[in-house]
């Protein structure tokens, strides 16, 4: 069943592909994929080219697949490993997400972080006193890991 979902999501990726977006299997493998993800224009992410690890478990779509940005980035809900702090990864999963719509919504984290819910207090603390800071650190490196 998880074989025949995963294969229906990279179908309709290719049907209906996502301009910030992209998404596939590591060679033969179906359940390891490699995605991107553009940086948002309107956030210090801008023009900055984000690769994302997928592990699509085997009783996936019940399970969500582990995401984890290989590309370092400054952000509140990243930590230090690429591991991500976003609720329909973990407690909010449904069924009906697809990774796709996953995407989309870390993609939406760049620009909208969650400092109230912190994988990194450093950075959370910094974003919530020192906007500017935060802002001039998270491009600095995007220049020097995501181009």
């Amino acid at each position: 069943m998880a074989l025949k979902r995963i294969t229906n999501e990279l179908a309709d990726l290719g049907r209906d592909p996502t301009f910030s977006c992209t998404a596939g299997p590591v060679g033969d493998n179906m359940f390891q994929w490699q995605a991107t993800i553009m940086g948002p224009s309107d956030s210090p992410y801008s023009d900055g080219v984000f690769f994302l690890n997928i592990a699509f478990p085997n009783d996936y779509p019940f399970k969500p697949p582990r995401i984890s940005f290989s590309t370092p980035v400054f952000h509140p809900n990243i930590n230090a490993d690429g591991g991500i702090c976003l609720d329909i990864l973990r407690e909010s999963w449904s069924p009906v997400l697809t990774v796709s719509k996953l995407l989309l919504s870390i993609s939406s984290m760049l620009t909208d972080p969650n400092p109230d819910d912190p994988l990194m207090p450093d950075i959370a603390y910094m974003y919530h006193t020192d906007r500017a800071k935060y802002d001039a650190i998270a491009r600095e490196w995007t220049r020097k890991y995501a181009n």
